[in-house]
C-alpha cells in the first residue's frame, strides 16, 4: 500500500516520518527499525535516524510505501 506525505517545511527526519504516519507506535520503536536495517530510502537501507527526507523521496518499511509531497 502507498501512503502520501505532505511534508511540513523543508525536510522531515526519518524517525519522524515512521511515528507521523503510524508505521512505529513510538521513538523508541522507530530507531530499533531503522538500525535493523527495516527501513529502505529511495530504495535502499539507511540507517540514519534522523536522515533528513524531502519531497520526492520514498520510504519502505513493513510492506507499506510513503511517498514525501510538498505540503500545498
Amino acid at each position: 500500500m502507498t501512503i502520501q506525505f505532505a511534508v511540513r517545511g523543508a525536510y522531515i527526519q526519518l524517525d519522524q516520518l515512521l511515528k507521523a504516519t503510524g508505521l512505529c507506535g513510538s521513538g523508541g520503536a522507530a530507531h530499533a527499525a531503522i538500525a535493523e536495517g527495516l527501513v529502505r530510502v529511495d530504495g535502499a537501507v539507511d540507517t540514519r535516524k534522523r536522515a533528513k527526507l524531502r519531497p520526492g523521496q520514498q520510504v519502505t518499511f513493513a510492506g507499506e510505501t510513503v511517498v514525501l509531497l510538498a505540503e500545498t
